[in-house]
């Protein structure tokens, strides 16, 4: 009988922490977007399990990143970007966001190429008709959000995840990885200056300057401004939520890595999502080669989508200022758009992108340990010291890696 009432106790809190749960899996599309499939695919074709270590560094760092965005939302009322506002007189704060939006541009950039190879892949679509398509979809996602709220988008970009996951975890059941290569890639070397590059880009591609923006608009528009213990349960809450979903996409990026690690290593050719498409389907099948191509559709349609949400976030954080919804979206569509219709190689305007990604990191990650640390912000919810330390090394590792990765791309 005391069992019985016990588990009786039990499955209402479960229910009741399981709700608090959503925002964190929204952000975690930034981490498996067609920019992750670009890097990992090609650091496992190259150099097997190499590199799996760096899957998990990165995967580390973004989790303390995420929920610190998440932590500053809840705490303060305030998004990153509104935060950073307070504190900047007018010409600063516009060349922030310049800068921002121009880092938004490059990350739609990204998702809309890797919608639009998707879309060639599967029903051999032009590239900017499928350019075109995903930015509808996107646009129709998050019209859900508008229309119906934040929790029906949420489930739609979780469902989503889902989807991806199965698309790039598929293959792994027909060619199973090395169980020793794995143990093995989880010791941090390289191999010679192009195994450097490629982490470099491993790591841009995981943490995402508007991912960090957007988390703490979406853990605080979800949850609201709260005090007290209310607000000490929803952060232990976030917790939960940040690790689980960090945790998923972590291991989606490493079933890509293990993808190619498994089936593609030695390969030659495949520098490109087309033919890292083209080899899966030669070495385990047209139906492996279809989920892949899937799970990338669904990468470019969910990444774009919360993409396009981190513009408005920014926007209407940092000029105070919210535009409708179709001219936030054709404000960073039209140069993807552009460069479709002009004929740019697909796979060079994503390294470009990652570049461009890696200029606008410093930017998201300093103001956002420097605003946690502060009591003078966050109260007695600010940072401690241990906190404050291990995020200024994140931060300093993520900053010096992106600027090795600026530096060897240019240098070639």
């Amino acid at each position: 009988m005391s069992t019985t009432r016990s588990a009786a106790g039990v499955l209402p809190r479960v229910r009741a922490g399981a709700a608090l749960l959503g925002p964190a899996f929204v952000a975690a599309i930034a981490y498996v977007d067609p920019g992750n499939v670009a890097t990992n695919t090609a650091a496992g074709a190259r150099f097997g399990y190499l590199l799996v270590w760096v899957v998990v560094v990165a995967n580390v760092m973004a989790g303390l990143v995420q929920y610190l965005s998440a932590k500053l939302g809840l705490v303060t009322g305030m998004s990153l970007p509104e935060a950073v506002r307070e504190r900047l007189a007018t010409p600063s704060r516009l060349a922030y966001w310049v800068q921002a939006e121009i880092v938004a541009m490059a990350t739609d950039l990204a998702e809309v190429f890797g919608g639009a190879i998707a879309l060639n892949l599967l029903f051999d679509l032009p590239l900017p008709l499928g350019g075109a398509i995903t930015g509808v979809v996107a646009t129709g996602l998050l019209l859900v959000r508008d229309r119906a709220g934040q929790r029906p988008f949420e489930r739609v970009i979780t469902g989503l995840l889902l989807v991806i996951a199965v698309g790039f975890a598929a293959g792994l059941f027909v060619s199973a990885p090395s169980g020793a290569g794995l143990v093995g890639g989880l010791v941090p070397r390289f191999d010679g200056s192009e195994s450097v590059l490629l982490a470099a880009g491993m790591l841009g591609a995981t943490v995402m300057p508007h991912a960090v923006y957007l988390h703490s608009a979406l853990a605080r528009d979800r949850h609201g401004t709260q005090t007290g213990r209310p607000l000490a349960r929803l952060l232990v809450a976030t917790r939960f939520d940040v690790g689980i979903a960090m945790v998923f996409a972590g291991a989606v990026n490493l079933a890509m890595l293990l993808l190619a690690a498994t089936a593609l290593a030695g390969t030659d050719g495949v520098d490109t999502l087309p033919a890292v498409h083209a080899a899966v389907g030669d070495h385990l099948g047209a139906g492996i080669a279809l989920l892949f191509a899937i799970g990338l559709l669904a990468s470019g349609f969910a990444s774009s989508s919360v993409g396009v949400y981190a513009g408005a976030v920014v926007m209407g954080g940092l000029l105070r200022r919210r535009i409708p919804l179709l001219a936030r979206r054709l404000l960073t569509l039209v140069p993807a758009l552009a460069l479709l219709a002009a004929g740019v190689n697909p796979t060079w305007a994503l390294v470009v992108s990652q570049v461009v990604l890696s200029f606008g990191i410093p930017f998201a990650l300093v103001p956002l340990v420097s605003l946690t640390a502060r009591r003078s912000v966050m109260g007695a919810y600010a940072n401690t010291r241990t906190t404050t330390v291990f995020a200024w090394l994140v931060a300093a590792a993520v900053i010096v890696l992106n600027i090795a990765l600026i530096y060897l791309t240019v240098s070639g």
